[in-house]
């Protein structure tokens, strides 16, 4: 059954190639399924930012980084339930979009430009770095040519063959991303162990390391500015999940191409269920790096190759390049094939949903709003293009920094608190009005930038705090207009919008079950 699906869906696309219109291109006719959605929220979720920049904070602080992924687990099964149903219905292409229709043009094209800026300046750049420099440390290509090929290989696929190519290629890539990945971490803790096996490495590590495997950290861990102790669990973290999961394009964009919103749900499930596996695959490895180079022992049985770009406290980074370069030749290929895979199905989505942004909310609003669907994919295939160039003249400016996933976090946060606040209020309280919306929106920028200036605030908290404060004045300034009416183009909500599926439900139970275990046994 799944390989008659598969062999339809590989023929639909071959004949919709030739007279591809923006529904194709965008959103992939709105034919995805929910495996193919689940793979690709995935694909597109875990890149070099992962496997190098989270691998190095397991490297740096342990296993407290997994919060991100755990979180985010339960992050998508509210965005599932609640956001998505209002999105489908609206029959929306872009975020930016729902934004027009539930506020205004103005606003709409604020964010546009918001995201566009943080996507290629902050997400594509830092990608295209990180691609780059664990290629550089595995195989000595340098960076400048490693930067140039992983923005080919993305381009060869995603600029022609626009979301649809992307999805259905994101189902192998997750396969080889998954797969690779978890041996990566086999033959890692097999090494360590000196050909025990795993289950051996792993109680190894757990011996050597247990402060390593504590997700809320105290006030004395260096890392506690980055990841702030119980406030990961009921404070700024849920501002950076819900903002990427629920309202980020290159993530949201892959459910609204699907078939019924039954399948986006479950595609949001099969996604939940695999975020749970993710820190096994990326921070598990760098935790392991973390023993073998501070055992004198481990490292003179590695022998002299082992020395060779050895990861340290100042650059954690190097963790899972190194960890590479120390598995056997065959080996090595199978996983630098899933860290590839990573690397690329994140930057052609990135790409993507720039394109899609630009074209739909800037070009056809402002440039060309009787655009043909023929100029809409070709602005789409140029603005990728550009984007994607820009991406590599900036990346290697990005040279020198350490831990650089809590970098993306950190400057992501910057923006997030006020796109989270917007969306939130516009969706669930029908007072909001267009002017509290712009105004807390730009306003979140500065207060955003001014907490940067507190002396020991983790970023986490500034976050929160911004989220607080944007929705004060959101609401302060929509009371104040409306005379606490309900705005014109408020959202009515109804119970039924929420219902959901006995396999949706089923799976949102069962995450949340595994969530409470893992914080039992690794608090």
């Amino acid at each position: 059954m799944f390989s008659d699906t598969w062999c339809r869906a590989i023929c639909i696309q071959r004949q919709k190639r030739a007279s591809k219109n923006a529904e194709d291109y965008f959103l992939a006719g709105k034919s995805l399924p929910w495996w193919a959605i689940g793979a690709s929220l995935i694909a597109a979720n875990i890149s070099a930012e992962q496997f190098i920049g989270m691998s190095g904070a397991g490297f740096a602080s342990g296993l407290a980084i997994a919060s991100y992924e755990w979180m985010a687990a339960i992050t998508l099964l509210i965005v599932g339930k609640y956001f998505l149903p209002i999105f489908m219905e609206k029959g929306i292409y872009t975020i930016p979009e729902f934004v027009e229709k539930r506020f205004s043009t103005q606003l709409k094209t604020i964010l546009a430009i918001f995201w566009i800026a943080l996507f290629v300046f902050v997400n594509l750049t830092s990608v295209l770095y990180l691609g780059a420099l664990a290629i550089e440390s595995i195989i000595g290509v340098p960076m400048i040519y490693g930067i140039i090929g992983l923005a080919l290989f993305a381009a060869a696929y995603s600029l022609y063959g626009g979301l649809s190519a992307v999805a259905w290629t994101d189902v192998i890539q997750v396969f080889f991303l998954v797969l690779g990945g978890l041996f990566t971490t086999y033959l890692a803790l097999n090494a360590l162990s000196d050909g025990a096996g795993m289950i051996a490495g792993f109680k190894q590590v757990l011996e050597a390391a247990p402060d390593r495997f504590h997700m809320i950290l105290d006030k004395s861990n260096p890392e506690y500015i980055n990841l702030p102790g119980i406030w990961v669990l009921i404070g700024g973290l849920w501002v950076a999940n819900l903002y990427y999961w629920g309202f980020n394009q290159y993530i949201i964009q892959r459910t609204l191409a699907a078939k019924s919103l039954k399948e986006a749900q479950r595609g949001i499930a099969m996604a939940a269920f695999l975020k749970i596996l993710i820190p096994f695959i990326v921070v598990l490895p760098g935790i392991v790096a973390y023993v073998m180079v501070n055992d004198p022992e481990i490292m003179a049985r590695l022998g002299n190759g082992a020395i060779n770009n050895l990861p340290s406290q100042g650059t954690s980074d190097k963790a899972y390049p190194w960890l590479l370069q120390m598995l056997p030749s065959g080996m090595k290929g199978i996983a630098f094939a899933a860290l590839t895979a990573a690397i690329v199905s994140s930057l052609a989505s990135m790409l993507n949903s720039t394109s899609t942004i630009f074209t739909m909310d800037i070009y056809k609003t402002y440039m060309n709003k009787s655009a043909t669907d023929k100029q809409t994919v070709s602005v789409g295939r140029l603005s990728a293009a550009v984007a994607l160039l820009i991406g590599c003249i900036m990346a290697p400016l990005l040279g020198g920094i350490d831990q650089a996933f809590q970098y993306i976090q950190e400057y992501t946060g910057i923006v997030s608190p006020g796109i989270l606040s917007v969306f939130v209020l516009g969706l669930f309280w029908k007072k909001t009005t267009n002017r509290g919306a712009i105004l807390g929106a730009v306003a979140s920028i500065p207060i955003a930038i001014a907490f940067k200036f507190v002396p020991g605030m983790p970023f986490m908290n500034q976050m929160g705090l911004t989220a607080l404060i944007t929705m004060a004045i959101t609401i302060i300034i929509s009371h104040s207009q409306g005379k606490g009416k309900d705005d014109e183009k408020g959202i009515p909500l109804t119970a039924n919008l929420f219902k959901t599926d006995p396999v949706f439900n089923a799976s949102a139970f069962t995450v949340f079950i595994i969530c409470a275990v893992l914080y039992a046994l690794f608090w």
